[in-house]
């Protein structure tokens, strides 16, 4: 019995063994696969860095000023009779825009006009008199003062009939209409918003640092959101003598035109004040840059010589760089790549250093300077 059991266990010993050597040859073979096992390459889209011209301008935020703007306000009191104006309606420098009841202003003209009239007389009566030495020569002089007090009235009343006459003091825009027929008005009420719109200018700061490069006549951009596809040309036409002392600013103004009347007073808009002088950069698409706490880093395609195959291959490289200004889809790189080096441009995060890749850029979009997205 005992005889069995040892050769039962032996048996059984023998089993494992064998069942342990198979299994670590199995071990081995796989890891020897494993470290044999070359990955398929990567497909990646990739552009190669080349050195441009970027222009250099000063961003600014900037608002919209009237050129000529005015509130055209009563001059003087009275009842609206007539409005000859509509809201958002153009006019010529001149043009009547409202008249005030002058009734009683042209009976007081015809009374004075008699008065003018009848002084003018009795100086010619008294005249020809004094030539006769019937009448003294105070009493021509007093008959001369008399006729000048009568036309000067005539002429005091006139004013009045005029200053109840608004017109146009420029050409322009009228806004919304502030009264109406019938309506009484006192001196100082306002009747309408009348501005020039074919130029406007454009009103904002740029800091202290910035005034080397400021000079008259100096080209711009500007550009709003209300209307995001036009881009508006103008140049400087003021700069302020002073800086805020607070805010260290200097005051800019420009001129630009605006002949669709698109830009509107008072609109919020952004400014690009061009330098004459561009830089020379190395820039890449935004997307290329593996962004990281301990340093910005690219993915650079090199080629390698398998030693074993003597083939070709093209594998990766991480290499950490420093950027520079962004612009539209593009970063500059300041240092640790060179001209003419082949940089992965999409799903960096995922990739690792010495990776074979395959580049592909058939449906890779195409980055731009100035993007322009269908829904921004």
């Amino acid at each position: 019995m005992i005889k069995k059991i040892v050769v039962a266990g032996i048996a059984a010993l023998s089993l494992v063994g064998l069942l342990v050597f198979i299994k670590l040859g199995q071990f081995g073979a796989m890891g020897e696969a494993a470290a044999n096992m070359q990955f398929p390459p990567v497909t990646v889209t990739a552009a190669t860095v080349e050195a441009t011209e970027w222009e250099q301008y000063i961003p600014a935020t900037a608002s919209v000023t009237a050129v000529e703007g005015v509130v055209v306000s009563a001059e003087a009191g009275g009842r609206v009779t007539s409005i000859r104006f509509d809201s958002d309606q153009s006019v010529n420098k001149g043009d009547i825009l409202v008249q005030l009841d002058t009734s009683s202003e042209r009976a007081q003209l015809a009374s004075s006009r008699a008065s003018a009239e009848q002084a003018r007389a009795d100086l010619k009566r008294l005249t020809s008199l004094s030539k006769k030495s019937a009448v003294s020569e105070d009493a021509v002089e007093q008959a001369r003062t008399e006729l000048k007090e009568a036309e000067a009235q005539v002429e005091v009343i006139k004013a009045d009939i005029d200053k109840k006459t608004m017109h146009a003091p420029f050409s322009g825009r009228l806004g919304i209409r502030r009264v109406n027929q019938g309506q009484v008005l006192s001196i100082g009420d306002p009747i309408v918003a009348l501005q020039k719109l074919d130029q406007v200018y454009i009103d904002f700061t740029v800091p202290q640092q910035k005034i080397r490069s400021l000079s008259r006549d100096m080209s711009l951009r500007v550009t709003s959101d209300a209307t995001p596809d036009d881009v508006f040309s103008g140049k400087i036409s003021a700069v302020a003598l002073e800086v805020n002392p607070v805010t260290r600013n200097l005051q800019v103004r420009a001129l630009v035109d605006n002949p669709d009347e698109k830009l509107r007073i008072g609109m919020f808009v952004n400014v690009e004040l061009i330098l004459p002088q561009s830089r020379q950069v190395l820039a890449v698409p935004a997307t290329a840059v593996l962004y990281a706490t301990f340093g910005n880093s690219v993915f650079v395609i090199d080629e390698k010589q398998d030693e074993e195959s003597g083939k070709t291959q093209t594998v990766l490289r991480q290499q950490f760089v420093i950027l520079g200004q962004a612009r539209g889809d593009f970063v500059d790189v300041t240092e640790g790549l060179k001209d003419g080096e082949t940089v992965v441009t999409s799903g960096v995060f995922k990739l690792q250093p010495g990776a074979q890749v395959k580049i592909d850029n058939t449906l890779a979009p195409a980055p731009e300077l100035d993007p322009k997205p269908a829904d921004s």
